[in-house]
């Protein structure tokens, strides 16, 4: 099955959306307790650790924030796409008034990945380097 013009369309809609308010945002968060730009009293004792923290030992939590995002965007999109082929869509998450996960016959999880998925088009961040 392939793809008509406005089902793309919708996916770079909710790819634009996810990357900005979900994957960007949360890495921006991490950076601002990393560099002790977070104010949030609760957060001080984050940032206190994190500071302590050598440059190499800030950069692997950095890697595994941004893992652990796409990993959790990932499980996200399958679990939408799992919702309408065994629940029915139960669970949905519409765009333009279309279920998303009707709009990718391979699963909407695919849509993160390579130099044409929606973390290397839309992404502040870009694709992850090496192992993330």
């Amino acid at each position: 099955m392939t793809r008509d013009e406005g089902a793309d369309t919708r996916l770079d809609t909710l790819g634009r959306f996810l990357m900005k308010h979900l994957r960007d945002a949360a890495f921006r968060g991490h950076e601002q307790v990393a560099t002790g730009q977070a104010r949030a009293p609760g957060l001080q004792g984050l940032v206190t650790d994190l500071r302590a923290m050598t440059p190499e030992q800030q950069e692997v939590v950095r890697r595994a924030v941004r893992h652990a995002v796409d990993a959790g965007l990932h499980d996200f999109l399958f679990a939408l796409q799992e919702s309408l082929d065994l629940e029915g869509g139960e669970v949905a998450l519409t765009v333009g008034g279309t279920n998303a996960a009707e709009l990718e016959a391979e699963g909407l999880h695919g849509e993160l990945f390579t130099q044409e998925g929606w973390r290397a088009r839309f992404s502040e961040l870009g694709e992850p380097e090496g192992d993330a």
